[in-house]
């Protein structure tokens, strides 16, 4: 199957093309691509021919630094609604981790992670920007892509962030100096990956106007309208009921609707994977109890209320039927091995 990127990753290159001289839309047709889409937060097209088109407007133009000049007109709005979840991360490694997990949404074809320094250097971690194996990155889209991955780095702190060094996998498309002034470090070209170097502390820095509701809202969104590619049915009723345990009604009905199907349906999906709605509710509640009883000093009666049930008797039963003990003697247990 063919692989395929948000056109919105396109965002801005018509006018771009204009102010060089060229006819963005006419650029954009050639490809199939419109305006419309490219402005659309719903369009999809090839990730080759975005791929193609990037760099043929380069050559035509005799722009090498045009993937540089696009991320610079860019912001996190081109991921579409990842890019709520990511504004409104509590910390910076939360959105990485968001985007490492919720990136399929924009394309499938592209990959981050957080890696061991490429340098080896002590109190520094990598972010490494990547296609796929049968998808490597070309020149002009590594730019705008680890671009733009800066770019919403600096939006989100609200400057400079420390960047050591960068890593690019091609050689130097334009001088030196404009890949510099962009990144504002040194850049090494030819290397394996297109990694940022970052200090490592900036995982546990906090993501300046982060909203937690907000977050959460765009990932119920996400979770719920955009599976992961093969991700199964009971992993997607798993996730959506542990973001809403203790906090929005965890019936199947509830969850059938945030899947955007039949409660009947919903059931008949999970019995052909072997499972259950009550059995992976179980689960749910079963992991959310242990971590709030063993881990936290809250009152039993608000672990209750946070694990979806009624009353502190339904608790104490469950509880025992998991772990064979009462939660104050399991909260006892877990305090010893602690010390």
């Amino acid at each position: 199957m063919e692989s395929v990127v948000r056109a919105a990753g396109l965002r801005g290159l018509p006018a771009l093309v204009d102010s060089l001289g060229g006819d963005g839309a006419e650029l954009l047709a050639r490809f199939g691509v419109t305006c419309a889409a490219v402005e659309s937060d719903d369009a999809v097209i090839p990730s080759a021919a975005a791929g193609l088109l990037l760099e043929v407007a380069a050559a035509e133009l005799g722009c090498p630094d045009l993937g540089l000049r696009l991320a610079g007109l860019q912001n996190a709005s081109v991921l579409g609604p990842l890019a709520l979840a990511i504004e409104n991360s509590a910390t910076f490694g939360e959105a990485l981790e968001i985007t490492r997990r919720f990136l399929f949404v924009h394309s499938p074809a592209l990959t981050v992670s957080q890696i061991p320094d490429p340098s080896g250097r002590p109190g520094v971690t990598g972010l490494l920007y990547r296609g796929t194996d049968a998808e490597p990155l070309p020149p002009q889209v590594a730019d705008v892509g680890l671009g733009l991955f800066h770019r919403i780095i600096v939006l989100l702190h609200g400057g400079p962030y420390g960047l050591r060094s960068v890593h690019l996998p091609h050689a130097a498309l334009a001088p030196v100096e404009a890949y510099t002034r962009f990144f504002g470090a040194e850049v090494r070209f030819g290397r394996p990956d297109a990694v940022l170097r970052v200090p490592a502390g900036l995982a546990s820095m906090p993501v300046r106007g982060g909203n937690q509701v907000l977050r959460d809202i765009a990932l119920d969104y996400i979770t719920s309208h955009f599976p992961a590619p093969g991700q199964s049915v009971a992993d997607r009723v798993h996730l959506l009921l542990a973001r809403s345990l203790g906090s929005a009604p965890v019936e199947v009905a509830a969850i059938a609707r945030m899947l955007r199907t039949h409660p009947r349906t919903l059931q008949r999906r999970l019995a052909a994977e072997g499972s259950t709605f009550d059995a992976i509710l179980d689960d749910v509640r079963r992991a959310a109890a242990y971590r709030l009883v063993t881990q936290t000093d809250l009152p039993f009666t608000q672990v209750t209320a946070m694990v979806g049930l009624t009353e502190q008797s339904a608790l104490s039963r469950a509880v025992r039927r998991w772990y064979g003990v009462t939660p104050r003697q399991l909260r006892s247990t877990a305090a010893v091995r602690s010390r």
